[in-house]
């Protein structure tokens, strides 16, 4: 692999200052951030100017803010994402660190379709395929999913007097109950399903985002119950956010700490 070019490297460090913040700098901002040559900065300024990178914030002289080539960049490549090819790619490197089942979901109607999965390595596993559609309620995908909709979209796809298919002993079949669910969910920011849609398999998810911040899709972690503990459970918990806090990363999202 060829050295990095420190200007280009530079120019790109300029680019990411705005990230921060209220998105506008100025020069000297930009030599004290990043500890640069006054001259070096107006230069690498100038020529970001030239080509649309960064454009003077009006009324604020001095001052500039990201120019229209980035958001262009931006959108080429969000045209050429595609969900389940990068989900599909986390999902395996999840895989991988917990060597258990993977999936990524999205949402259709009531149910839940897996648009990517990785098997486990162990003999027993979670028996599944991408493609797969389940009711939402009982799997934790679907819950993560359903807990990230807009109340009245909720009702439209969950009503009050709904019922709610039962695919195990376990499973959430009274709307209530699930509302009840679902704020808990929210208020974590993970789902847990024990043997709701399969008695041998508990799961945890979490919620992938899109870069407008929306909810496009979740990742789950599948675990047999002979595998299954509070402490595993608190494991993949983490691991599933981390999973997808990646995958929406690829997807262009940018969480704010």
């Amino acid at each position: 692999m060829g050295r990095l070019v420190p200007a280009v490297t530079r120019a790109l460090d300029i680019l990411e200052l705005f990230l921060d913040g209220d998105g506008t700098l100025s020069a000297p901002d930009i030599v004290r951030k990043l500890q640069l040559p006054r001259t070096t900065v107006h230069e690498l300024v100038t020529t970001l100017a030239a080509r649309s990178y960064i454009v003077p914030v009006p009324g604020q002289p001095g001052r500039y803010r990201l120019g229209v080539r980035p958001y262009q960049l931006g959108s080429r490549y969000a045209e050429q994402l595609d969900l389940a090819a990068e989900g599909q790619q986390v999902a395996r490197s999840v895989a991988e660190t917990c060597d258990e089942t993977v999936h990524v979901a999205i949402l259709e109607g009531a149910d839940v379709i897996y648009i990517a999965k990785v098997d486990s390595t162990h003999a027993v596993r979670m028996v599944s395929a991408a493609g797969r559609r389940l009711p939402a309620h009982c799997t934790s995908v679907g819950k993560m999913l359903l807990a990230s909709l807009p109340e009245h979209e909720l009702t439209v796809r969950i009503p009050d007097d709904a019922d709610l298919v039962r695919m195990t002993p376990n499973s959430i079949t009274d709307p209530a109950a699930l509302r009840e669910a679902l704020t808990e969910i929210r208020r974590r920011g993970i789902a847990v399903e024990s043997r709701e849609s399969n008695p041998d398999v508990s799961c945890v998810a979490a919620p992938v985002h899109d870069r407008t911040g929306r909810v496009v899709a979740a990742l789950s972690i599948s675990v047999p119950m002979i595998r299954w503990s509070d402490e595993r459970r608190a494991e993949l918990e983490q691991l599933a956010a981390k999973g997808a806090a990646e995958l929406s990363e690829r997807l262009g999202h940018r969480s704010v700490a």
